[in-house]
């Protein structure tokens, strides 16, 4: 019967510890190596089985003293010892002597049939020990495993038949798996690989089991089978035909090659655990107690790993291994393999604060400056020399006004007027001389062209140039004696440019004024203003002559965040809301288009090359639009189908939109390098040069500073996005936005502009609603990192 065979067959960790094996293995203990003592117990083990079995001597004990079997073990042990040397040299390659007959004699197929016990492939992860109940069509089999559970395998899931068993009982399977693994030792394998590879020998699991536990009944064969299926190091499978394998030793390279690579593998195995458990204590502590991200970058094994992890959140992983590694982290923590999960985990080991600028990781925009390239700004700041001291023409005596936004660091542009005694309206626009202090060609130039712009975020502003140079060397400064190139026009009566010139000079700026300050200043129309109102006068010249020429309008609601201290959870929010027909925006606008109309005129009358800007808009009828309210509603529609700006370097081109016959950027040199490359220009022709560039460089060079500048306005508008949907997170839920309805995108989903935030959304709206009118709605909800807006 099964049940008696599998319960009275001989396990060697059955066999009781004789005197004899005691006696063996004191005499043996000297061998302190693990391999030693797995050689010695494997050599006790054969005597004490050839003792049991009777062996070729019968109870041959009564022949021998202790002493002298003592003895013969350790002649045994020394010859296994000596002989291990020469396989090693001699073991190199493995070429199994035994022909294809033997092997095929090996894989004899077992006919399956009711009560046998076998092992089988439940899926890819599990492998299980079944009874076999009774055929399940033409091939497959029902069996009941050992959880108890009745399936139908087929034949090729089926990885062994244990040999000997009949009629088992699936009740069995637990304690016969118990009693297998408790009866497992893998050292074992080693010594038989040493026998075997000697004579190149294959062997199945039975014969294995011959060898190593002194029987091949069913519990023994099966251990073999599991030493066997589980081993890596020592034997490969030779051939496979259905559940049978016949297996051969590996070569000494081989074995030593994979033992080798185990213990890598258990090294990177308990780094990684050490890692895992890094990052657990880290997320359980509270946000004050976090690791500083700069912690996290000490060990270089732990900084491939949080690298890897970063470059799975951004999408920007460079290989295959930083896929697979943070693939592994997010696994072992029990997260989905998603770039969601990976930003979530750094945010909750504190490497990432809450709100972390993905865009700003993904889009590797530059944030620091080298060392050489601070040391040189540094250099620039200690020369202050001016090459253009001789030329600059003294305005110091005009009043100036820089008007720009409160949060400016940068200031690049300011504003002077007088009346002419005619009557006429004389416009100054200084901009801030950066040439003076940057020659094309140094470090210094290469770096802002690889920058192509300021970048201003919510959170931070990243400048074109070193932030010392820029504020210290090169923004203008209330009070103090600035370099400047200084653009003045004289408007006839209709607003167009009567004269102009173009120069450098020295200016002392008399007013810093925020777009507020300037429009109070401006309504208040004080006498001791004139200039600004000459200024304001001077705007509305130039608004009513451009539109005559064609202009369209585009003014709309312009929204600013300043976010204070955005590395808190819970960081502190100003918003604020723009018109751009606002009288001081409008002002400073019209001022810089003028400027631009200007440059553009000269570099036409001189023959010079610049980055001239135009857009066409022939196609365009704004009249066509006159039924919409005037402002964002118009502007909105209006702007969906302008045409992409154009440039050109060679001679001025049309700017439909602005309504000039040229125009050039000019204004902003510390912020924009197109700008830059302008003054390089306009400078080289002031002092008599040849122009610094040829329309063909400046070519070349625009399309890399455009694509950077395309990046910058990327950041900035996914930025700006990320914290208004933030700042709508936190209000009230019952607070009502009013919204201006700007377009209707299907049936009554309308495109809405929210006034109060400057934002745009998508919502339903009532029957009888039309283009223009403005409503309320309700933020229900507000997901920033998801970029989502759900509104009632």
């Amino acid at each position: 019967m099964a049940a008696r065979a599998v319960n009275n067959f001989s396990i060697f960790r059955s066999v009781p510890s004789s005197p004899l094996s005691t006696i063996c293995r004191s005499e043996l203990h000297h061998f302190g190596s693990v391999r030693s003592k797995s050689a010695t117990r494997f050599l006790v083990l054969r005597y004490e089985r050839h003792l049991l079995l009777g062996g070729s001597h019968g109870f041959g004990l009564r022949r021998y003293s202790v002493r002298s079997l003592v003895d013969s073990i350790m002649e045994e042990f020394e010859v296994l010892r000596r002989r291990r040397p020469r396989i090693v040299r001699a073991a190199n390659k493995l070429a199994l002597t035994s022909s294809g007959e033997v092997i095929q004699d090996k894989l004899v197929k077992q006919a399956l049939q009711k009560g046998l016990l076998l092992e089988f492939k439940k899926d890819t992860e599990r492998i299980l020990l079944a009874v076999a109940q009774r055929p399940d069509g033409r091939k497959n089999w029902m069996v009941a495993d050992q959880n108890g559970v009745t399936s139908s395998i087929k034949p090729q899931q089926i990885t062994y038949i244990v040999p000997g068993v009949e009629n088992f009982a699936h009740t069995e399977i637990s304690e016969f798996i118990q009693r297998a693994q408790n009866n497992l030792d893998p050292t074992l394998l080693e010594f038989a690989w040493v026998e075997l590879l000697e004579t190149n020998k294959p062997v199945t699991a039975e014969e294995l089991a011959e060898m190593i536990f002194g029987s091949s009944e069913p519990l023994e064969s099966y251990c073999a089978h599991l030493l066997l299926s589980r081993d890596d190091i020592y034997f490969t499978v030779l051939e496979s035909k259905g559940p049978r394998s016949v297996y051969g030793p590996r070569s000494t390279f081989q074995v030593e090659e994979l033992q080798h690579r185990k213990l890598a593998k258990e090294i990177a195995d308990k780094e990684f655990e050490e890692f895992v458990q890094l990052l657990k204590s880290a997320k359980a502590m509270p946000p004050h107690a976090k690791p500083a991200k700069s912690s996290w970058n000490v060990e270089e094994k732990i900084r491939h790993r949080i690298v890897s992890l970063q470059a799975y959140a951004i999408d920007a992983c460079k290989n295959d291994d930083e896929k697979k590694t943070a693939g592994m982290i997010l696994k072992a923590m029990g997260q989905a393999k998603t770039a969601s999960s990976a930003v979530n985990l750094l945010i909750d080991i504190g490497y990432f604060p809450v709100h972390v600028n993905l865009d700003l990781l993904k889009l590797n925009i530059r944030t620091d400056y080298p060392d050489d390239i601070l040391s040189a700004a540094e250099s620039l700041l200690l020369e202050s020399s001016d090459p253009d001291e001789i030329d600059r023409i003294d305005l110091t005596h005009l009043k100036v006004y820089a008007i720009d936004v409160d949060e400016a660091d940068e200031l690049d542009d300011a504003l002077s007027a007088t009346r002419l005694q005619d009557g006429r309206i004389k416009i100054w626009i200084h901009v801030a001389d950066p040439t003076s202090l940057v020659q094309p060609g140094s470090i210094i130039e290469r770096e802002a062209m690889r920058r192509g712009t300021s970048v201003f975020l919510p959170t931070a502003t990243y400048s074109m140039f070193p932030e010392k140079l820029a504020m210290e060397g090169m923004s203008l400064k209330q009070g103090k004696l600035c370099n400047a190139v200084s653009v003045s026009v004289v408007l006839r009566s209709d607003g167009s440019i009567a004269e102009y010139t173009v120069c450098n000079s020295v200016i002392r700026p008399t007013y810093m004024l925020t777009y507020e300050s300037a429009s109070e200043l401006l309504h208040l129309n004080l006498e001791e203003e004139v200039e600004l109102r000459m200024l304001g006068e001077a705007a509305g010249l130039r608004l009513q002559w451009r539109r005559e020429q064609g202009a369209i309008e585009t003014a709309s609601l312009e929204t600013r965040i300043k976010v204070a201290n955005p590395d808190d959870p819970d960081p502190s929010i100003n918003l604020y809301v723009e018109n751009q027909a606002d009288p001081a925006m409008r002002l400073v606008s019209e001022m810089m288009i003028l400027c631009g109309e200007a440059i553009a005129t000269f570099g036409s009358d001189n023959n010079l090359p610049l980055p001239y800007r135009g857009q066409p808009q022939s196609n365009i009828d704004a009249s066509a639009f006159d039924h919409l309210p005037e402002g964002p509603v118009r502007s909105s529609a209006i702007v969906k189908i302008m045409r992409a700006a154009e440039m050109d370097f060679r001679k001025p081109i049309r700017h439909g939109i602005l309504g000039l016959p040229g125009y050039v950027q000019f204004t902003s040199p510390i912020r924009r390098y197109m700008d830059l490359l302008a003054h390089y220009q306009v400078k080289a022709f002031l002092r008599g040069d040849s122009p610094t560039f040829s329309a063909g460089q400046l070519e070349g060079m625009a399309s890399i500073v455009n694509m950077h500048a395309r990046v910058a306005k990327r950041l900035f508008n996914s930025s700006l996005r990320y914290w208004i949907l933030e700042y709508l997170r936190r209000q009230p839920k019952d607070k009502k936005f009013h919204a201006l309805i700007l377009k209707f995108i299907k049936d009554r989903i309308a495109a809405l502009l929210l006034v109060e935030v400057g934002f745009q959304a998508s919502a339903w709206v009532s029957v009888g609603s039309q283009i223009g009118d403005e409503v309320e709605v309700q933020v229900e909800e507000a997901h920033p990192r998801d970029d989502i807006l759900s509104q009632g």
